[in-house]
């Protein structure tokens, strides 16, 4: 299974499709001649670039941005230009994709030193023998 790293650098520009839309917020009237909102839709499936277990892994780990039919959907409409929000729509893509790829490292037990068990035992013996003082007067 490849890295984080290699499928992050694979090209997907083949596989998604773009479909686009008017888009609401500011604009003026270009907003409702010009269909700048860009959805980025992935269909999991039936890619070329990833191997079955790397199908298996992204249905699992990203089932909840999946739709009904299985495709995974990135909608933009932070810009007012469609060429920007496409290239925006791809960097996240690509952030969704290699997310799933990341090892998490694994935790290693560690103990305390001897000198910070120390350290606690010491105050631990300077706050009773406080307390001790407090009750003898």
């Amino acid at each position: 299974m490849r890295t984080a790293s290699q499928i992050s650098r694979l090209d997907f520009s083949n596989e998604v499709t773009f479909k686009t839309a008017k888009s609401g917020g500011p604009g003026g009237q270009n907003v409702n001649k010009v269909n700048t909102k860009v959805q980025l839709v992935f269909d999991v499936r039936s890619s070329q670039i990833l191997t079955e277990e790397e199908k298996d892994k992204v249905l699992e780990q990203l089932g909840t941005k999946l739709n009904a039919d299985g495709h995974i959907q990135v909608v933009v409409q932070e810009s007012r230009s469609q060429l920007q929000n496409k290239t925006l729509a791809l960097q996240k893509f690509g952030q969704l994709i290699s997310k799933v790829f990341v090892r998490k490292k694994k935790r290693k037990p560690t103990k305390p030193t001897k000198s910070a068990v120390k350290k606690r035992l010491d105050n631990k013996k300077r706050k009773g023998e406080k307390k001790q003082w407090r009750r003898k007067l």
